[in-house]
């Protein structure tokens, strides 16, 4: 590892930590700016510190192991190893704290969830996943709430759009978007063939106004009616909303509130979280145009997981990892071990890049 490389990331924390100290008092914009780059790079400065200090160590007992002291000579060979181990570790600690981060994992997420192939079955599954990711935000200790909801006669969900908040939540589910497929056997079947079926799963960072603009003029804005199931009405008034962004053709809408004003709050919000992902998009192919990008990329025709039910098996397709534990993951006390392995292959891939 280039020492000068190092040294430069601690210059370039001591400048931080100098332009801090002498901000205006009021300029609070610029202080929590220089304040987030400051603590997201302390604990590599800190890596840093210990690296060089042990590399200095190391160089120290080169001395030692001149030694006509045959005592002395052993100690310094078992300390010179010790030293190595910990240099090595401290350096591979260091590679990943290089990787660069993804600016949106900070970032609330929305999650669209629609049965794909296979009716009432798929709708069946995607309320299976919706119930997942709820079940794991719940052990995460994060907030859901739907957005909107499209529900069919059979407890199934032909298409549902949920927020979801709290800490880190677009980078620990951005993994998620693809093609989910099912392999059950269906309560209706009476000769007990397995039935394959899909859902679709697009995980978005959530945008605020300050990442996209959006100009009420590029803005049309439809008024409806809300309906439920078989087209029951929800309620009585004309609260349902539809924004179209004329600009992109991109479209959101949202039902589930009886107000107006929060329906419509709702689907901007969804409408700027897609316009952001486009152009996050745009962005992860120009930066890796070497390699399909894995995160974000939103392939819904992509396969990335099979559950299977009679054997209790989920597959996840892109670490070609499998677990035995249907039920725990569906639970979300599972996800956790399938998301961390992405995640780690992921690292592997940005590293090697």
């Amino acid at each position: 590892m280039e020492k000068k490389k190092l040294e430069n990331i601690l210059e370039k924390f001591k400048n931080l930590e100098k332009q801090i100290n002498s901000l205006d008092k009021d300029d609070y914009k610029q202080f929590a700016k220089l304040s987030k780059e400051y603590s997201d790079l302390k604990p590599l400065v800190e890596k840093i510190n210990s690296f060089l200090k042990l590399f200095c160590e190391l160089n120290d007992l080169d001395e030692l192991l001149e030694s006509d002291d045959s005592d002395m000579k052993v100690e310094a060979e078992k300390e010179k190893e010790e030293l190595t181990l910990k240099i090595n570790e401290l350096e591979n600690e260091i590679k990943f704290l290089l990787i660069p981060k993804d600016e949106s994992d900070e970032k609330n997420a929305i999650i669209e969830i629609r049965a794909g192939t296979g009716g009432e079955e798929a709708a069946l599954f995607a309320s299976d996943l919706f119930r997942m990711y709820v079940k794991f935000s719940e052990i995460k200790k994060w907030k859901t709430e739907i957005v909107e909801i499209s529900q069919t006669d059979h407890d199934g969900i032909k298409e549902v759009v949920v927020k979801i908040s709290g800490d880190e939540v677009f980078g620990t589910l951005k993994f998620e978007s693809g093609t989910h497929r099912v392999q059950r056997v269906p309560e209706t079947e009476s000769g007990g063939r397995i039935h394959t079926s899909a859902a679709t799963v697009a995980v978005l960072p959530e945008a605020t106004d300050v990442d996209v603009e959006i100009l009420e003029k590029d803005l049309r804005i439809d008024i409806f009616r809300s309906s439920g199931p078989g087209g029951q009405s929800v309620n009585t008034t004309d609260s349902a909303v539809r924004i179209t962004h004329m600009p992109t053709g991109i479209v959101a809408q949202c039902q589930d509130e009886k107000s107006q004003h929060k329906n419509k709050a709702k689907a901007l919000m969804v409408l700027r979280s897609r316009i952001f992902e486009i152009e996050r998009q745009k962005k992860d192919e120009e930066r890796a145009m070497n390699r399909k990008s894995q995160v974000g990329s939103g392939d819904r025709s992509e396969r990335i997981r099979t559950y299977n039910f009679p054997q209790g098996r989920v597959t996840d397709h892109r670490i070609s990892l499998t677990l035995y534990k249907l039920d725990q993951i569906l639970n979300g006390e599972g996800l956790e071990e399938i998301i961390n392995g992405l995640v780690a292959d992921d690292n592997v891939k940005k590293l090697a890049e």
